[in-house]
């Protein structure tokens, strides 16, 4: 209670109470006799460095609050003292106003779902291709270097510390044989990027399903479009979870992904540029086996970065999403029709 009033409220605080199912920060909603508000402490064991996370998160909200009065975005509240989150013994904590009417979905109920969020975040690339993404901090470092992703799992082969190379070496070669795709040659525009595209991560209108607000900025940071693009379809155009044992239902959709495509372009319109359309299918790819990589490496490395629930949980989530890769390779012609079949 002492920590919310040190922040520039409206009203009196009437209740707290836990908020969501987020796996980084602490959560709660705050309700006072004037307003709704969503409470955090930030989890500065990950993001260590809390001063350069809200300039982002401060710097890419009042922008879209100038240039887009109408739409929802996140609107976060500073204190009293006009700093842009508090910090005291028990940790760093911040505080926006809470987003009424609306729903998160961690699945999505039909195509339709999958469309919106990618409406959404089309819309959030292009609202923000005006801002000046060089301006922004790298919240984590090489989040999605993808060659040094690779760099990582071969000494991770190297050391094989846990010796669990025996069991993994179709895997690792599954990965080394893609070396060469990972240089395109090509060189596209920095953007703001999300990071952390999962449907999820949308909020859509509990009663018209439409997209409202793209949510959990965290991740914000300079970086390609066409990653942002990947990870949604790495995450939304499978047929079954990233941790399905049974690989027998894990399967690319190619009609997922023409949904989220459709929905995409309706959303960005012509704010790409010739290059980044055609380069979405390869970022689709990318996303995916440099997932698959990170998996098997900490896999190799005993499991210290992910959290598991049985020793082969790790080897499981890499199975998928190589089986994944393949498929997009399979169908990476058909995949570059669509997306020229919506291009705008």
């Amino acid at each position: 209670m002492d920590i919310i009033k040190q922040f520039d409220i409206r009203g009196s605080v009437l209740s707290i109470s836990p908020l969501g199912n987020g796996h980084i920060n602490d959560t709660c909603l705050v309700v006072t006799d004037s307003e709704k508000y969503t409470f955090q402490r930030i989890n500065t064991d990950i993001f260590k460095n809390p001063d350069d996370l809200m300039d982002n998160l401060f710097a890419v909200t009042e922008y879209l609050k100038a240039n887009y009065p109408n739409d929802k975005t996140i609107n976060y509240i500073r204190t009293k003292d006009g700093k842009k989150y508090f910090r005291c013994d028990s940790g760093c904590y911040r505080l926006s106003v809470y987003i009424d009417n609306v729903i998160a979905l961690d699945s999505a109920r039909n195509s339709d779902d999958f469309y919106e969020s990618a409406v959404a975040f089309g819309n959030f690339q292009k609202k923000l291709s005006g801002f000046k993404a060089q301006t922004l901090h790298e919240i984590i470092p090489d989040f999605h270097n993808t060659a040094w992703r690779l760099e990582n799992l071969k000494n991770a082969v190297k050391a094989d510390k846990c010796g669990r190379l025996k069991d993994v070496k179709e895997q690792v070669e599954f990965c080394l044989e893609r070396e060469s795709s990972i240089d395109t040659g090509v060189t596209l525009p920095l953007r703001v990027t999300h990071n952390d595209t999962k449907l999820n991560n949308v909020l859509l209108d509990e009663k018209t399903g439409k997209g409202v607000c793209v949510i959990d900025l965290d991740t914000i940071m300079p970086g390609l479009s066409v990653n942002d693009f990947g990870d949604a379809i790495r995450f939304g155009a499978s047929t079954a979870a990233e941790d399905e044992k049974d690989l027998s239902k894990v399967h690319f959709s190619l009609e997922l992904f023409e949904a989220y495509t459709r929905g995409y372009f309706d959303g960005v319109g012509n704010a790409l540029t010739d290059d980044e359309v055609r380069m979405l299918p390869h970022g689709a790819v990318m996303m995916t086996y440099e997932c698959g990589m990170r998996f098997l490496t900490d896999y190799l490395e005993g499991d210290t970065y992910f959290k598991t629930s049985y020793p082969e949980h790790n080897l499981v989530r890499t199975l998928t999403q190589l089986r994944l890769v393949d498929e997009m390779e399979q169908n990476y012609d058909k995949m570059l029709q669509i997306v020229q079949k919506y291009r705008p």
